[in-house]
């Protein structure tokens, strides 16, 4: 057991270091390459079932929605002309209906149509990192991108309670929790606005600018964790807990500018490569030459893309072209969302394991293709 932990962590030493130097040698983003070398040295032997990689890696998993909350601004939202806004509601409503219309077409599975249509912004942050977020084609990725991310983890709550106890009243509860929640977080949101606006030294107190205790890590990671408990303790997604927190570092401490980079550094450099190598480790090499592993997973992939880039037509008229394009394929990798379907619909056995299969490789062919041709794309525009 020592061994095996003493391997474990020398291997996740050297692929969270050796990543970057492989991901610029193939020219090719970061993440993808972490999720192939984490599949690759599980195979070999070298990463195996550990707890604690879970758990870190979990972590990791919340901290890259912590840091997707973090790019919301809610004031540019808020302020966003009605026409982005209602472009985006039609945008997404359109991609539900084509992902649904094309599962159905193709005769797929219940759960994995559901999962279709799932939105996921926490790799946005990834994609802000790489490219600025000041870009317009990720300023609108994330207005259509928040608005689909909290649909999702609705479905998310519901399929999960639904799954363990049905349609009873325990699922009405939950949901219950859930509505009550959001009303919460919003009148507290409305509370602290006003509070900052009438006392606004207050902001330089709870997080000042000179300061030499890190107050400002201290009280955003404090923010982290209590939304985590608070949603543990409703029973509820705690992927929407670290996302709003993120919101609300952003809406109250914006005066803070070197903050998000202090958290992007610590979150990139360290816990959301190892939820990425640990994404890579759940999916079992051996499983490739099964029979519909491939074909199914590239299947779903090419669905859950089109179906986003067909409806990112209607983006065309406010953000031009190539950025709806850009849109659509950084919309398209809902990795997080989708490995947990994928898990609940397993573990409840409403999937059997060559869906799961299907599912997990389709997640990991999501983000090397849409990464790899939104890289590509750029360097296009850059050489253009």
């Amino acid at each position: 057991m020592i061994h095996s932990n003493i391997t474990l962590i020398l291997t996740l030493s050297l692929l969270i270091w050796g990543s970057p130097f492989v991901a610029k040698f193939l020219r090719i983003p970061i993440p993808p390459v972490e999720i192939i070398l984490g599949s690759i040295f599980t195979y070999l032997g070298f990463i195996g079932h550990n707890e604690y990689f879970y758990l870190v890696a979990e972590v990791g998993f919340l901290y890259l929605m912590f840091l997707a909350g973090m790019e919301v601004d809610l004031k540019q939202i808020t302020k966003s002309p009605k026409i982005v806004i209602q472009k985006s509601i039609l945008f997404l409503a359109l991609m539900v209906f084509l992902s649904i219309s094309s599962g159905l077409l193709f005769g797929l599975n219940t759960i994995v149509i559901i999962s279709m249509p799932l939105i996921s912004i926490g790799l946005l942050a990834s994609l802000s990192k790489t490219y600025g977020k000041d870009k317009p084609w990720i300023q609108l990725a994330l207005i259509a991108g928040v608005l689909g991310e909290i649909g999702s983890i609705t479905a998310l709550t519901i399929f999960d309670a639904a799954s363990v106890t049905g349609f009873s009243l325990e699922l009405i509860s939950k949901l219950g929790y859930l509505i009550l929640f959001i009303f919460v977080v919003y009148i507290i949101y409305r509370f602290l606005h006003l509070l900052f606006w009438w006392i606004p030294e207050l902001r330089h107190i709870l997080m000042p600018k000179f300061d030499t205790s890190d107050q400002d890590i201290r009280l955003s990671m404090s923010l982290f964790f209590i939304l985590i408990a608070v949603m543990l303790s409703l029973g509820l997604e705690l992927a929407l807990g670290a996302f709003i927190a993120g919101v609300a570092i952003s809406a109250f401490f914006h005066h803070e500018k070197e903050l998000e980079e202090k958290m992007s550094s610590l979150g990139f450099g360290f816990l959301v490569p190892l939820f990425f190598l640990h994404v890579g480790s759940s999916f079992d090499l051996r499983a490739l030459p099964l029979e519909g592993v491939i074909s199914g997973a590239l299947l779903i992939t090419f669905l859950m893309i089109t179906s986003r880039i067909l409806a990112a037509i209607v983006l065309k008229s406010i953000s031009g072209s190539k950025d709806a394009l850009l849109i659509a394929l950084s919309l398209s990798m809902p990795l997080t969302l989708l490995v947990a379907v994928a898990t609940i619909g397993y573990e409840t056995k409403l999937l059997d394991l060559l869906n799961y299969y299907q599912l997990i490789l389709a997640s990991i062919f999501e983000i090397l293709i849409s990464m790899i041709l939104i890289n590509v794309i750029q360097r296009k525009t850059k050489e253009i």
